[in-house]
This record gives C-alpha cells, structure tokens and sequence, in this order.
C-alpha cells in the first residue's frame, strides 16, 4: 500500500459516514499514517469531526446527497460508522470501482439491517441464534410471540444502535409499547421489527475480529481476547477484558466468527456479539466497524481497535494481542443541554491507572454517552471497580 501525504496532491483519503465517538478514535489511527479523514455527520461538530481534516453535515439516508459528497471529494476509502446510511448508494458507488468501501457495499446493506445478517447467520451458515421472527404489524408480533416465542422476549428495530428502540417484554400487556418503541425509535423505520427469544446465557461478549493482509498478501483473521460486557436497556455501560471462559466456549466462538467474517469478506475490524452458557454458543449480531465495548481495548492492546481497523483497511500488518487487563465504563449525562462543562476529572484520574475520554459531543441529552473511563489491574474485578469509580467522579453539568 503506498500511501499520500495529507492536504496534498498525493493524498490517501478517507471518508468517515457517522463521526462518533468510534469514527473520532478512528480518524486518530488513520492520521497517524498521513491519511487525510473527511468526516461526515447529520449533525455539526460531532466529535470525529474536531479531529479531521474537513467536515460535512448531510443526511446519510439521501442517496443523492451521499454520491453528490463522494463525487466531490474522491475518497480512495469509504469507512461507515452507523446504520442510518442511504447503503443502495454505496453499492451503486463501488460498481464504479474507484474507491473501497469498508468492508464491501454487500457487508454494510446486510449488517444495518437486522434481518439481513440475522438470515444469514440462521438459514445460509447454520450457525446457532435465539428463536426470532420479523413482523410487520403489531398483529404478526403477537402471533409470532404466540406461536412459540413467548415470553419473555425482546423486541428490537431491524435497524438501530445503542440499544435504541429495544424493549425486553414479560407479559402479553407490555407488548404494545415495545412495538410502539421499536416502530419510533430505530435508526430507519425499515417496516418491521424482530422479536427475539430470551436465551438463558451466563454472559455475552464481543469477539473483535480482523480480517488483515499477512505479508504475503493473503488474508488472515486475527481474535482479540474476548470483551464481556454489561448493558442497560440494550446498551453497553460496561465492558472488560479479557472475559473468562472454557476453551471450548471460546473455539467455538472463534469459528463462529470466522464463519460470520470470511462469509462478509473484506477487510476490517468486526464487532462479533457472541451469548455463552457453559460450552455453548449463540450469534446474536456482528458490526462491520470498531464497536462500542471494545473502547477497553485502548488500555488493554497495543494496537487498539481503531489501530486494528486502520491497519487492516490500509493493508497493513496487525498485532490483536493484549497486553493488560482492563474495563471500560462509560460517563452518562443526565442532563439536557448544549455548552457542557465537566466536573470531576481531576479525582476521577487520581483512581489508580485509570484514563479519561470525553468525547465533545456539543449537546448532552439525559443517558446520552458523553466519555468513558478506563482502568487496567491485576484482575478483572479490581478494574472494572476502578472504571466505576472514575466514571462516577465526572459529572456532566449545565454551564
């Protein structure tokens, strides 16, 4: 891979769809090889955009909007990071062949979309998932959860993220408002929602998975050590690493994924999201991007996630090994406003080998998450204490 000097002629270009706080560590690895990042976002000054080279505010879901974008800008890499994206235009962009996208167009349209990678997983590789259905009426939900679902269950959009628009439902008379939510609160109405069975799990973790060039030009995959985590509401508040389980829990997981990966193709970071009981193993959902738990992997692998991810777009070699142990957890606003300010840091860094992370977000919304904490240990649970503890010491506060 030869790469450009940013701001240049020569230039490599990449072009970030969502800039989060993912797309801003990303857009931090990839400058660190001179590439030049455009981020792009619905809403202005999001954090990846703080750090890049130009930004641009459009919607996402306007395919229109989108090629017009890419024809001005001629990025050699598309790099999405959220599900709200106008994806027909990115198939229709890489049939020109003259950027990449990241991993492939086919990878973005199937996993935005929780029926296409739930099929795919289920029916085409055989791969063990909770019983699920997709239904497009509220009527069709009740009869899916009737037939054999039953309860409790969980009713999710068929496009969303962070949990947004998922409900778990215990009885007949909640199942009403979590259609409602499910129906409002996706990324993208797609017209139907899944309803998943419960699965009795002793923990869920996220096996970060690289799909990288080894130096003979092939492709290899690489597995972090496992990333359990813990959520609220669908959404991660906590994560560690590593996660203890047996090793056949943890073979299995890896085949798994790799059958996921190499069925996705191209080259990447994927968040595989994995339930286990004992020996056991079922595919719940994987992101073709550096995912929201594996923020832990910024103290506990050399090269992070977004190292990982960067790497491997460019070609380059990859190490997915860690080399401590540590936890994530994240810092929430509980308040509604724009012109934060930040109380608190000074403790939460006096926690014994912990760092910070803010993210910038310029409005804060109640549960919105705003930073996260990180602590490395001798053990699991003494860092994931003390990720709690500087967490809790920053508060978000009106100006």
């Amino acid at each position: 891979m030869k790469l450009g000097t940013a701001l240049t002629a020569s230039a490599t270009k990449a072009l970030l769809l969502g800039s989060g706080e993912l797309g801003k560590e990303l857009a931090i690895a990839l400058q660190r090889f001179g590439v030049e990042v455009i981020a792009v976002d619905r809403y202005g000054n999001a954090p990846a955009q703080q750090v890049a080279h130009r930004s641009y505010v459009i919607d996402m879901t306007d395919s229109r909007a989108v090629k017009e974008l890419i024809e001005l800008e001629q990025p050699h890499f598309i790099i999405p990071e959220i599900e709200a994206i106008a994806t027909q235009a990115l198939v229709e962009i890489e049939a020109l062949g003259k950027t990449t996208v990241v991993p492939n167009a086919r990878a973005i349209q199937l996993t935005m979309n929780r029926e296409g990678i739930r099929t795919l997983a289920a029916e085409q590789l055989g791969i063990p998932t909770s019983q699920y259905a997709f239904a497009e009426t509220f009527q069709a939900l009740e009869a899916a959860v009737d037939a054999g679902i039953g309860y409790p269950c969980f009713i999710k959009p068929t496009m969303s993220s962070s949990g947004k628009g998922q409900s778990m439902v215990k009885s007949a008379d909640q199942l009403k408002k979590a259609w409602d939510y499910a129906k409002s609160s996706g990324r993208v109405d797609t017209g139907k929602v899944i309803v998943e069975a419960k699965i009795d799990f002793d923990f869920e973790i996220t096996l970060l998975t690289v799909r990288a060039l080894n130096k003979h030009g092939k492709v290899e995959t690489h597995f972090c050590d496992p990333i359990g985590h813990r959520q609220e509401n669908g959404d991660y508040r906590e994560s560690w690493q590593p996660q203890a389980m047996t090793d056949a829990a943890l073979k299995a997981s890896q085949e798994i994924a790799l059958k996921v990966t190499n069925e996705i193709g191209g080259l990447g970071l994927f968040g595989v999201e994995l339930f286990i009981k004992d020996d056991y193993v079922w595919f719940s959902e994987v992101s073709p991007r550096p995912h929201d738990t594996g923020l832990v992997t910024l103290v506990t692998q050399k090269q992070s996630e977004f190292d990982l991810h960067a790497r491997a777009i460019l070609g380059f070699p990859v190490n997915a090994n860690s080399h401590d142990i540590g936890a994530s957890a994240v810092i929430l606003a509980n308040i509604d406003g724009q012109n934060v300010t930040y109380d608190g840091v000074d403790q939460a860094l006096a926690v014994p080998e912990s760092e910070i992370r803010l993210f910038a977000k310029p409005e804060a919304f109640t549960n919105r998450r705003m930073g996260v904490a990180l602590a490395t240990a001798k053990n699991i649970d003494e860092a994931r204490s003390r990720a709690v503890k500087a967490a809790s010491l920053v508060v978000v506060k009106p100006t």
